[in-house]
């Protein structure tokens, strides 16, 4: 072993590679592995200099092998391999010598700095000290946030951004200045670890070029940032750069959360690639069923046993990992139904790894918000086990809002309850309004300027003849398919996205605006765009200059919201005597709402202290007449249908329009 010793059979803990003692500790689980190798590489060699064979005399501690080794350079990269022998049962135990392993709990991943190439990647360590400048967790209130989501490489990568380093973290923090403008206190970045982008062989059926896995949804390495979203290309570059960004967001007031995948692996089912987990323990790590079946309650091939007790450590060291030593502030958690699956894929009542992560004491001031579904049709908005603590991507909240702009028959009950918070679907789980987080549009499906243009998903661009992508949109065109020069039509379709920003913006719960909708951003009717990293899925900045009256629009939204305690105190369920906003509903008359299967509008009036706030929706196809409450001065502050005062306290509202007006009496 030329040029280092290995003084030291090494410690069982911490997992990964760690700086210990002038040396670096390598330290992995595997409980079926019989045989272990530790590769190092120089930096960019497809080879290793040298492999150690670790001998499960010396170098393990019960399921973990591990090992010291001194003098090594700070910039060696690392791989594992593993193989099992005997081994009779290889469709479970899927070891194989002759692949190098990547780390689980790598934080720094080498080879994939180029975007769009199946690269294969090595593992490194992080280097130097990072300055974060007496930095401090901002813990803005769940119930005071608003989100704005976005997916780090599209935000920028358009030529119209105009940014120095455009898909890059550096990118993203040029467009901070805009962010604070618009008055969002949190982005929800889309996954930013590594993931594989160029795992697909499929292509533009029109254009002939590859499609690339935008999104990320392909997890490689859950601790790493995406390297090839770091301007710098040398190895750790990612990392310095992901903290730059958190602490340029945080200056500006501006939380970090992350969109994290925990329920899948970009290894697939057995016709996938070997990278990691399947080569290091195949039946600790996935769902099997029998012969080494992988049970798929992700849609993508395999999913991974989130509640065997070594994933569960795993995902909690990460998620630990990404708050103690990258600051951020909180977590999405993808198709999170299937965190709530035991061993055997039944679903848990109460699930040992939701439950952890509610009371783990590292995690407490961070936001914790499920996708409370899977793929394989378990749905649970409104009753993912959440002992209080977790919040919800509110579907429910989505589709109901969607039918009723559109005009919809029997949703104005339904509107209601949305407007309130959902108290229908949180009260019983002892949460808050604040654990719905509302949305109209998210990265999965279409943009809002999309929602009200197409009737139909246009999805023929990503290769799988349309057959991709939901069916159920609850869109409208307005009355022609997607583009068109009609000055009603687009008057129409421009009136229902300010209706749809209104509404979210007035309701209890969290809104959260998707990247692009303040202006009017297009798919082209496409409803799945998670590959095409192209103009379909980058932000057109030049939008924001053509619809500055849009952004404009949203920026007062977002202002008005702030600057009233009425929407952070929308609750129910609190003891006797306690303050809340108080939500009353009214009709075309007040304190008579009509809740029948024919009525399309609903007007709520929101009371905390001294503010006075009222809200008339009219999703129906001619104007309505209205009165108001005689007990205040009521003074109009959003209209999308210019509504006029025809006397004293009644208000004529526009066909498929909304107005929100303030006592300031």
């Amino acid at each position: 072993m030329s040029g280092f010793v290995c003084v030291d059979r090494g410690k069982a803990l911490p997992l990964g590679a760690t700086w210990m003692e002038g040396g670096i500790n390598f330290a992995i689980f595997s409980e079926h592995a019989t045989q272990v190798w530790l590769a190092m590489f120089r930096p960019g060699a497809r080879e290793p200099f040298h492999e150690l064979a670790l001998s499960g005399d010396i170098h393990r501690t019960g399921n973990i092998w591990h090992v010291w080794i001194d003098g090594l350079p700070e910039d060696v990269e690392y791989a594992w391999r593993m193989d099992r022998k005997p081994n009779d049962q290889p469709e479970v135990y899927r070891y194989d010598p002759s692949i190098y392993l990547l780390d689980p709990y790598a934080t720094v991943l080498v080879g994939g700095e180029t975007w769009g190439s199946l690269s294969e990647r090595r593992c490194a360590l992080a280097r130097g000290h990072f300055n974060w400048g007496g930095h401090k967790p901002l813990n803005v209130p769940l119930a005071e946030s608003i989100i704005y989501e976005l997916h780090v490489r599209g935000f920028t990568r358009h030529a119209s951004s105009g940014v120095a380093a455009p898909g890059t973290y550096l990118g993203l923090t040029e467009k901070i200045p805009y962010l604070k403008d618009l008055g969002v206190t949190a982005v929800e970045l889309l996954p930013v670890y590594e993931f594989e982008e160029a795992d697909t062989n499929r292509s533009n059926p029109m254009l002939g070029n590859q499609l690339l896995n935008l999104w990320g949804y392909q997890p490689i390495g859950f601790f790493a940032p995406n390297a090839a979203f770091a301007h710098g290309r040398e190895a750790g570059s990612a990392v310095h750069e992901f903290k730059q960004m958190v602490r340029a967001f945080h200056e500006a007031e501006i939380e970090v959360i992350l969109d994290v995948v925990f329920n899948h692996t970009a290894e697939g089912d057995e016709r996938g690639l070997t990278r990691s987990f399947r080569g290091i323990d195949n039946p600790v790590y996935y769902l099997l069923g029998e012969q080494g079946r992988y049970l798929n309650f992700t849609g993508c091939g395999n999913t991974l046993n989130c509640n065997h007790p070594v994933v569960r450590k795993l995902i909690t060291d990460c998620l630990r990992y990404w708050v103690m030593e990258m600051h951020v502030d909180g977590f999405r958690f993808d198709l999170a139904s299937v965190l709530g699956r035991g061993r055997d894929g039944e679903p848990l009542a109460s699930p040992p790894l939701l439950e952890r992560l509610a009371y783990d004491p590292v995690l407490a001031g961070t936001k914790l918000i499920a996708e409370a579904w899977d793929a394989a049709g378990l749905y649970q908005v409104g009753s993912f086990p959440s002992w209080g603590r977790w919040a919800e991507w509110n579907g429910k909240y989505r589709d109901d809002l969607r039918k009723f702009v559109k005009s919809d028959n029997g949703m104005v009950p339904r509107l209601a309850q949305r407007i309130q918070g959902s108290p229908d679907l949180y009260a019983v789980s002892e949460r808050q309004s604040q654990h719905s987080i509302n949305f109209i549009t998210c990265h999965d499906g279409f943009t809002m300027a999309d929602l009200v243009s197409y009737d139909e998903k246009h999805n023929e661009a990503n290769g799988e003849a349309n057959q991709d992508g939901a069916n159920d949109n609850y869109s409208w065109n307005c009355g022609v398919e997607g583009e068109t020069s009609a000055g009603e039509v687009l008057s129409l379709r421009r009136r229902q996205i300010r209706n749809f920003l209104t509404l979210l913006m007035m309701s209890g719960g969290v809104p959260m605006l998707l990247a692009g909708d303040e202006m009017a951003r297009t798919q082209g009717g496409n409803n799945n765009a998670y590959c095409q990293d192209n103009d379909t899925s980058w932000v057109n900045w030049q939008l924001a200059k053509e619809n500055a009256d849009l952004v404009e629009y949203v920026r007062r939204l977002a202002a008005f919201r702030r600057g009233h305690d009425a929407f952070a105190h929308i609750n129910w369920g609190l003891e006797a005597g306690a303050e809340h906003t108080e939500v009353i509903f009214h009709g075309i008359v007040p304190f008579q709402p009509d809740w029948g299967e024919n009525s399309h509008a609903l007007a709520a009036e929101l009371k905390w202290r001294a503010e006075r706030i009222y809200v008339i929706a009219n999703s129906y196809w001619e104007k309505l007449r209205f009165e108001l409450p005689g007990d205040g001065s009521w003074v109009p502050v959003f209209d999308t249908g210019r509504a006029e005062q025809i006397s004293g306290n009644f208000v004529e509202l526009g066909a498929r329009s909304v107005l929100v007006l303030e006592s300031r009496a």
